[in-house]
């Protein structure tokens, strides 16, 4: 299966970087998947859960708060203000992740519904996890 370089960027540092298979972004006018290949665009990204499929078929879920990506056909890069990603090696660690990106969607958010809506995913991206 094709894959492409993807990098997700903070003012901190880097969160991601590395090869992928797809990512799902949180567009300002709905979800949208990228596989390698894709054609170039640039566009806003809205608060919401980035959905990173690796090469092992993995898939790590990253809650942002709002951001850029520009995409290209083999490159994906990710300019977002605040981000956490939801991984760990315990339970513990999982948890921590998960209170983290709820504040950082609560902090932007606008409606109930979209804090429900981002919660509900993240939620569901730790049972993966656990």
């Amino acid at each position: 299966m094709d894959k492409f370089k993807l990098e997700i960027l903070t003012p901190n540092g880097e969160i991601f970087d590395g090869e992928v298979i797809s990512v799902t972004l949180p567009g300002e006018e709905g979800e949208f998947g990228v596989l390698a290949g894709h054609a170039s665009l640039t566009t806003l990204l809205t608060s919401g859960v980035i959905d990173v499929e690796k090469e092992d078929k993995s898939v790590e879920a990253i809650v942002i708060n709002w951001g850029v990506v520009q995409v290209d056909e083999g490159k994906v890069i990710i300019l977002v203000e605040g981000a956490a990603a939801i991984r760990g090696a315990d339970e513990a660690e999982i948890a921590e992740a998960l209170e983290e990106a709820k504040k950082l969607i609560s902090d932007v958010a606008d409606s109930s519904s979209a804090i429900a809506s981002v919660s509900a995913k993240i939620e569901s991206a730790a049972q993966r996890l656990i």
